[in-house]
């Protein structure tokens, strides 16, 4: 069943409010983290050094982090961060980026979900898959195949964790306690381009950085991203030029766009 959403409100929101997005980040993508969150309005800091992480956190709006490169005292660092970012009362968003890969990863993932609150674990198919105990392996950072309802496990890991769950894929799955959101935005040039999953983070903590809803925030902000990939992928020849118009094409997103191509839908009927 279709729901209304708000999605143009809450990236008003976030034009109007430039929140501080702090990540702890993946070293591939750190850039395009960055921009996609200036290009939405918001205030990105990028600041790794354990000795600094905790004081970034506290005049930040919400945190990221992203598990992409990682590295043992890395993730202690954003332990510290995540920690800083629990007693301000701030969202953290886990990019499981790579779970299921290796041993280290898995280990890793578990410790920062052990150790701190994280608010939304955010992740592709297998990813979340393996994060919610499935024996199950990925490609390096992309995709496997799953073979399981991602629904039911997004939402069994979201009810385990206290956490919102978002499994990105051709429907963009947003799992919470209160139920399903399923975002149909997207194109499929997002998949040949690196650092696209890695921007949708930063995009998801952009909106969770003044929406406390998370589920709302994370289906609001992955129907923007799409729609802006769907209006990029409209003017490209390929994976150079939709990277590029992706980029333009949030910048520009206007309230005609947004409420014409969103599509979100929720499994229940709730108000959004």
């Amino acid at each position: 069943m279709k729901t209304e959403f708000k999605a143009y409100d809450l990236l008003q929101k976030v034009r109007r409010e430039s929140p501080v997005v702090h990540h702890l980040t993946n070293w591939v993508t750190i850039y395009d983290c960055a921009q996609i969150v200036k290009t939405l309005g918001a205030s990105p800091v990028m600041a790794h050094a354990p000795e600094e992480v905790a004081d970034m956190t506290r005049i930040a709006a919400a945190l990221v982090l992203n598990i992409g490169t990682p590295t043992l005292d890395f993730v202690e660092a954003m332990k510290t961060a995540a920690a800083s970012a629990n007693q301000k009362g701030i969202p953290v968003i886990l990019d499981v980026c790579g779970a299921g890969a290796t041993d280290l990863r898995d280990r890793m993932v578990a410790g920062l979900l052990d150790a701190v609150k994280i608010n939304i674990i955010k992740g592709n198919a297998s990813e979340i898959a393996r994060v919610s105990g499935a024996d199950i392996r990925t490609k390096g950072v992309d995709a496997a195949e799953v073979g399981v309802d991602l629904e039911k496990l997004a939402q069994a890991l979201a009810l385990r964790r206290q956490a919102t769950v978002v499994v990105t894929g051709k429907v963009d799955i947003v799992a919470g306690g209160q139920g399903i959101y399923r975002v149909k935005n997207g194109d499929a040039l997002m998949t040949h381009v690196v650092g696209t999953g890695c921007m949708a983070a930063s995009v998801i903590g952009s909106f969770a950085a003044v929406e406390p809803d998370y589920r709302k925030a994370a289906a609001c902000a992955l129907a923007c991203y799409g729609i802006a990939a769907e209006l990029a992928a409209e003017k490209s020849s390929g994976p150079a030029s939709f990277k590029i118009a992706l980029f333009d094409s949030l910048y520009n997103l206007d309230q005609l766009a947004v409420e014409k191509m969103q599509r979100i839908e929720t499994r229940q009927d709730e108000a959004p």
